[in-house]
């Protein structure tokens, strides 16, 4: 009595591997840009915070916009918003960035449904 597996079992195993990996592969690539979206709009929600408190205490944006001075969450930030700062009346106004990268696309859907960017202002 022979215990091995026949060739049209094992090809039979090999095209359900398949199937099941063309399923599961486009679900890892969007769940995998879904996390860096997020990651990005941590950021965001973090670098508006470290604004605030750069206003709070010098009345002036000028070292939160310098390059040098930027914090590492701004900086990853930046990659997918822009900020307008205006320092006569505390206003930081954050915009989406015309980026094709499937990260900052998902970015910026969730900040706009946090109602983080698209043109909107945060007053200090």
């Amino acid at each position: 009595m022979r215990h091995a597996f026949t060739m049209i079992e094992l090809i039979f195993v090999i095209v359900i591997i398949g199937i099941l990996a063309s399923v599961a592969l486009p679900k890892l690539a969007a769940t995998r840009s879904d996390a860096q979206g997020a990651t990005i709009v941590h950021n965001l929600t973090t670098c508006i915070n470290d604004a605030g408190n750069e206003y709070m205490m010098e009345h002036s944006f000028h070292h939160f916009t310098q390059d040098d001075n930027i914090t590492s969450s701004c900086r990853v930030a930046k990659k997918c918003f822009s900020f307008t700062e205006n320092d006569n009346n505390g206003t930081l106004q954050v915009d989406n960035l015309s980026s094709t990268k499937k990260e900052c696309i998902e970015a910026q859907r969730i900040a706009n449904k946090n109602i983080l960017a698209t043109t909107h202002s945060i007053n200090f």
